[in-house]
Formats: structure tokens, sequence, C-alpha cells
């Protein structure tokens, strides 16, 4: 876990130096607004493949995950974890949850067992912790910027490639990933919080942050709209677009709650630092 002293910041895309929109091609992140966070910690990396493996079978639900359940992920993420890099079964690759629920209960999970207050991370508290600490930035990486790894810019794909660049930002027909922690960390310490996979957050969605509360926000209830019953994805990079600011942490998409392809990490809401 990281810990991530709060502040005041303005959430949204706030442009950049020069006045330009840093996601030109998105309006539901505009205008930015101003908000105050308490601190929290931040689990440094995506969940690991490993670690939802360990998950379902303390909660006697491993036989669940499979095709026959809907988890359509299983056809590509059978019920095993490994130690072979070469595998998409690598228990060090990020999980990539069947549906919203299951990611929220993994993190509920953790806080069962730990008794401290896991829970997914607010859309505010994943931009605020990938801007590291709301600063004017583009991307979440060592040093601001896209350096691409081009692992899977071949006609074939070698998983023991050695890596290149600081970012996965793969094809959209591509799925594929990167083991966690890859890459160098964002300056305040957290790992692909841009590219490798997209990531759940707690709020369901709304076209910009009007509705949102200027202490803490979340977006607990659905709002109104055609994507009222969907929830906010952070990270599209991790989909494979990297076009039109899309790839920049302030970039956000309405998601359904029944969609395999996403990734998570969860936080502690805890305004201190945690042992």
């Amino acid at each position: 876990m990281v810990f991530v002293k709060g502040r005041a910041f303005r959430l949204g895309d706030i442009g950049s130096e020069s006045g330009k929109p840093f996601v030109p091609l998105l309006q539901n992140n505009k205008p930015p607004i101003a908000i105050e966070l308490d601190g929290f910690s931040i689990q440094s990396k995506e969940v690991t493949w490993g670690e939802f493996l360990v998950y379902l079978h303390d909660v006697d639900r491993v036989d669940e995950y499979t095709v026959e359940y809907c988890f359509k992920n299983a056809v590509r993420l059978p019920i095993l974890a490994n130690d072979d890099p070469s595998s998409p079964n690598y228990r060090k690759k990020p999980a990539r949850s069947p549906n919203y629920f299951e990611a929220e209960k993994y993190c509920s999970w953790l806080a069962e067992k730990t008794d401290l207050p896991f829970a997914l991370p607010t859309e505010a508290q994943w931009e605020y912790a990938a801007r590291s600490r709301g600063q004017r930035i583009a991307y979440a990486t060592n040093n601001g910027e896209l350096v691409l790894d081009d692992y899977l810019q071949k006609a074939s794909v070698d998983p023991l490639k050695p890596v290149t660049g600081n970012v996965l930002i793969h094809s959209s027909f591509a799925v594929e990933r990167r083991p966690v922690g890859s890459y160098q960390p964002s300056p305040l310490g957290l790992y692909d919080m841009t590219g490798n996979v997209p990531e759940w957050t707690r709020d369901w969605f709304q076209s910009g942050y009007g509705h949102l509360d200027a202490s803490n926000p979340v977006a607990s209830e659905p709002g109104e709209g055609p994507d009222s019953l969907k929830k906010s994805v952070r990270d599209i990079a991790g989909y494979g677009d990297h076009s039109g600011g899309l790839a920049t942490v302030y970039a956000r998409r309405a998601v359904s709650v029944d969609s395999p392809n996403q990734g998570f990490r969860c936080v502690v809401n805890h305004p201190e630092p945690i042992n």
C-alpha cells in the first residue's frame, strides 16, 4: 500500500499549461471541479491473477469461475495460476475481474481479513493518486511521458520478450498484459495506472462532475441518462487506446457492471498511514 496524503485539488481535465485540454475527444471530464480529499492508502500494483485466485479459493467460489457461469474470461483464464511467465495464467499478471461486483467483493474480502476499511477507489481518489497528488501531468508513468513498450508491435508476440519503454499500451484487438510492476513506478510509487489493464472505480458514471460533493466525493447512487447504470472506469490506455488524449489519466469511460475486461486495485479509507 502507498499512503496518499490528502488535500484540495481540481478533479477533471484541467488542461495543459498552454490551455489545451488533455483529452480533446471527450467532454465527460469537463469542466473540472474543486474538491478536497482526506488521505488514503492505495495498492501500489493492480490485483494479480494469483491474488484473485486466493480470494476465490477462500470464499469457496473458484468452481463458479467458468464460462457456464457467464464468466467470459474463463476461456482465457481457467481456474489455475502458475509460475510460467509465458502463460496467460501467470500469477503475477493483473487479474481481469469477471464483473464489477467481483472486484468490489475482493476489496470487501480484504477488509474482512484485515479489519481495515478496504474498498475500490472512488474516481476522485483514483485520479488524484494517478496524478501524484493532483499534479498537472498527463500520464502516471515514471516521468509523466509515454515511451511505449514494443512488446505487441511485432507479428508474433513473445511473452518472454524483455520490457522496453515505460508503459504497455497494446492493440485494442489484443488481449495481453505484462506482469504487474514491469515498468518503473510513478513518482508516488504506483505502477500501471497508465496502461496494462483498465481499472474499476466505485462511482456510478455520470457525464461531468457537477453531481459530486466538494469533500471526498463518490457517486454512490446511479444518476440519470443512458449510462446511469454503468460504472466509471479509468485508465482507458488499458484497453489499447492511445490517441486524442485517451491514454491520459483524465480519460474516463462508462462500462456495464457485467463487463469482464477490467482490472482493479483497492484502497484503505483511513486518513493516516497504515501498518
